[in-house]
């Protein structure tokens, strides 16, 4: 079966076809790095990593762009409030240069913890000031900006189509309905760059043709992307939260200056729930990966456990759910490393895989064909084979995973014997105090379907 994919320009699904042969330019909004990613962040890279790998299964060559905002991203949608870097370095009290340096690694670990493949190119807002004064000029050459006090704004009353990646009328946002316009002349128009405010000076700051201030969030993506992709290129991603501002932003930036939308295909992944709540930092509820390391699970359970429900659907997390994904993870690695090496991949199988991942990354149903060959009659090196070619769009490292042999001393053993009766008896307090004392004697503690795991913490590299 051909690709096809979900477009939410065009809300449909629709066969894909690259812009150039054998070519694909993706773009993907990648994080603000004034704090920590949240699984719920996580969950959106986790959908464009396996998009990825299912555009490279068909044959694709793929230019993989990811940005880091690290600047111009104001704690309001409405361009109020002030800069998150600014709000990161005081609640830390490193610069925001430090700030932007410490999420950003952190960032990348938490990606390859999820075996995320490396794209072609990661790119900064701050190195790239030069290119957004150039199109934000270009934007005000062509009449489509307007000067106020506090900085400069795009006029979305120049298109008639504004708003329409997200059905928008032109009554304007709920974000803008949440504030006085002040001078701005519609609820839609946003900041193209914004003045450092009077008689303060930022710690991130450049002098342009209007003034000393900073860019808006949305022009850094429209300036990135033009560059590295081109203004007409394949497929631009990003979570759901991106879909009624920021992207509907940098659609008519682009149409102002280059006429087009930016992409052929716009992509979202849907929010991770966390008791019927989506997870955001503001909320104060989130959850880190490292937070579920921590209690024992492996960050390629939390990949699994995303696989397992369609990109474009909601996901509840919770702890029951993220153990079970452990536990089939951890049946598959044992099914999987049992089988001998040297089989050849059974083709009906491969071609029932591909064409429901083909199928708008359909991974719920590859994960039933998946889990089909697991328990079929097919030669064991076969079986091996065939896991091998789904792995490449799983990305579960199955081949690297190798199952740790150690010797338990008897007061460690016994500790875990007792807060596996903790956990029998649902003391949670207690099961997680007798964790600590655990990771306090140098062992880690894992819980799977077939009960607890114990390794040593430097076998797990912590």
């Amino acid at each position: 079966m051909s690709l096809a994919l979900y477009d939410t320009w065009s809300r449909t699904v629709r066969p894909f076809t690259a812009l150039q042969p054998s070519h694909v330019g993706l773009y993907c909004c990648g994080p603000t790095v004034y704090d920590h990613a949240h699984i719920g962040n996580l969950r959106t890279y986790v959908f464009e990593d396996v998009l990825r790998r299912v555009l490279e299964l068909n044959g694709y060559k793929v230019q993989h762009v990811v940005n880091i905002t690290d600047v111009g991203h104001l704690v309001s949608d409405a361009d109020e409030g002030e800069d998150k870097m600014e709000k990161g370095s005081r609640r830390t009290g490193k610069s925001a240069w430090e700030i932007a340096e410490r999420y950003t690694r952190a960032f990348m670990s938490d990606w390859r913890a999820l075996n995320l493949l490396e794209p072609t190119l990661w790119c900064r807002a701050t190195d790239h000031i030069a290119e957004q004064i150039a199109f934000v000029a270009e934007l005000e050459r062509t009449g489509y900006t307007y000067q106020t006090n506090d900085g400069v704004y795009f006029d979305t009353s120049r298109q008639d189509d504004y708003g329409h990646l997200a059905r928008l009328d032109h009554a304007g946002l709920q974000a803008g309905k949440r504030v006085a316009l002040g001078e701005k002349r519609s609820a839609t128009d946003f900041a193209l760059w914004k003045f450092s405010p009077p008689g303060s000076t930022r710690q991130m700051e450049w002098d342009s043709p209007w003034g000393r201030g900073f860019p808006g969030w949305h022009i850094e993506c429209s300036a990135m992307s033009a560059k590295y992709l081109g203004p007409w290129f394949d497929i631009h991603c990003g979570g759901e939260d991106h879909i009624a501002v920021h992207h509907s932003n940098e659609i008519a930036q682009t149409q102002a200056r280059h006429g087009t939308r930016s992409a052929n295909f716009w992509m979202h992944g849907h929010f991770l729930t966390l008791d019927a709540a989506k997870m955001s930092k503001s909320s104060g509820d989130f959850l880190r990966l490292q937070s579920l390391i921590d209690r024992g699970i492996d960050p390629l359970a939390y990949r699994y456990l995303c696989l397992g429900a369609h990109y474009r659907s909601k996901l509840r997390f919770n702890h029951e759910a993220l153990e079970a994904a452990q536990a089939a993870l951890d049946r598959l690695r044992k099914a999987y490393t049992s089988w001998p090496v040297g089989g050849t991949a059974d083709e009906d199988f491969v071609a029932r895989f591909n064409a429901e991942v083909n199928q708008d990354l359909n991974l719920p149903r590859a994960l039933a064909v998946l889990w089909e060959l697991v328990r079929s009659e097919l030669p064991d090196e076969t079986r091996r084979a065939t896991v091998d070619v789904f792995d490449a769009v799983l990305g579960l490292q199955l081949a690297e995973w190798r199952a740790d042999t150690f010797e338990i001393p008897a007061d460690v053993a016994d500790l875990a014997r007792q807060r596996g009766e903790a956990r029998a008896r649902k003391d949670w307090p207690e099961s997680d105090r007798l964790r600590e004392v655990l990771r306090a004697k140098g062992w880690q503690i894992e819980d799977g379907a077939d009960g607890q795991r114990l390794s040593p913490l430097d076998a797990k590299g912590a």
